[in-house]
């Protein structure tokens, strides 16, 4: 199975932050590490925190899901930064996101240059627009160029 390379796990270290015990995320769901999303069965496992070692083996376990999203639901031809990038975009809102998106069926036409612009409609988290997304997505469309 094709993986995410160093430079997209450093995106998405980078967007998710580490944080080793749990909190609520602006979407409002508990979280801990590089965003994991703590399960309901999770949280007396993480009631203590985590170690960064743990964090990053939960982040390479949760991207498994969003490299296997993308494999399945992008049809064209995509370089490594393509790849990272929608990956670091459905890690961040779940494959359902990109499986309903605009920017997929775009994709898949092959309209490669419109996805910058169309990551950029994603910055929305319970009705406001949030800096840290603006900044997500213009890294992603960035390393989407790349």
């Amino acid at each position: 199975m094709r993986t995410i390379t160093d430079k997209g796990l450093a995106l998405i270290k980078s967007s998710e932050k580490l944080v080793l015990t749990t909190y609520i995320c602006p979407a409002g769901y508990p979280t801990i590490g590089y965003g994991h999303v703590v399960k309901a069965s999770e949280a007396k496992t993480f009631a203590g925190g985590i170690t960064e070692a743990r964090a990053e083996e939960l982040l390479r376990q949760d991207i498994i899901a969003a490299q296997r999203a993308v494999l399945r639901l992008i049809s064209v031809p995509l370089s490594d930064g393509q790849f990272d990038a929608l990956v670091s975009f459905t890690f961040n809102l779940g494959s359902g996101a990109l499986q309903r998106s605009t920017l997929r069926r775009k994709l898949n036409r092959g309209e490669y240059e419109s996805i910058p612009d169309e990551l950029l409609r994603w910055v929305w988290a319970g009705g406001s627009k949030l800096r840290g997304l603006v900044k997500r997505r213009r890294a992603e469309g960035i390393l989407f160029e790349s």
